[in-house]
């Protein structure tokens, strides 16, 4: 690995149910195992941003979440208010419906327009294309249509649709973006193998909410304090 696995990990707590204890959790586990950041929903981001502000975890939230079916407009609202707020990574979920009715040009400017409001604010956008849903061929399109739109990373999955993350996905869109983009994977992600496996993929980032499991099974020692 070309870097710690702790870095390869977005923490991840996505749930609608989840409690503001059960992100003050995560926020913890972040800074104990050096997560690269914590992905949350919007509400919770500010909290996210006052309490990791010390600590070198970054604050990732979700635009256009699950879906993608939002209009353009509302997902630009969404990414400022996040941005605002205190995010500097964000995760965005591509028109899936536009995607697949082959309205390209729609598919690129929606990622081009929150592409534009968050590198106005020297932050990250993570296009997701809910790979399960689509045909490889879609999917190389998808990744197309990311870059296009100045997006710094692909992404497989929000986690909500009918599968996750593969090593034939992962594979598939790191030889789409080469070295141009960077690729996560995200949903279904389980154990120490899987994250091995989808790194060896291409993956460069992992949504996962089972990133302290996968770091105890890799060997990894959190030193408590007595």
């Amino acid at each position: 690995m070309s870097k710690s696995l702790a870095k390869y990990i977005d923490h991840t707590q996505l749930q609608p149910d989840a409690t503001r204890m059960d992100i003050i959790k995560l926020l913890v586990e972040a800074q104990q195992y050096d997560f690269a950041s914590v992905c949350v929903n919007p509400y919770w981001v500010s909290l996210a941003a006052e309490e990791l502000r010390n600590s070198d975890v970054n604050v990732c939230t979700v635009i256009g979440f699950p879906l993608g079916a939002t209009t353009t407009a509302a997902k630009v609202a969404e990414a400022n208010a996040a941005l605002a707020d205190g995010a500097v990574e964000l995760d965005m979920v591509i028109n899936i419906g536009a995607l697949r009715s082959g309205d390209y040009p729609v598919v690129q400017r929606d990622i081009a327009a929150v592409a534009a409001a968050v590198h106005a604010q020297g932050a990250l956008l993570k296009v997701i294309i809910e790979a399960a849903l689509l045909t490889d061929e879609e999917k190389v399109t998808a990744c197309q249509l990311s870059e296009a739109g100045e997006a710094d990373f692909v992404k497989t999955s929000t986690g909500f649709a009918k599968g996750g993350a593969t090593v034939h996905d992962v594979a598939l869109m790191k030889k789409t973006v080469g070295n141009r983009l960077q690729v996560k994977a995200a949903g279904g992600i389980h154990s120490y193998r899987d994250a091995e496996e989808l790194i060896a993929a291409g993956a460069d980032r992992l949504g996962v909410s089972a990133g302290v499991k996968i770091m105890e099974e890799s060997g990894f020692k959190l030193h408590k304090a007595k």
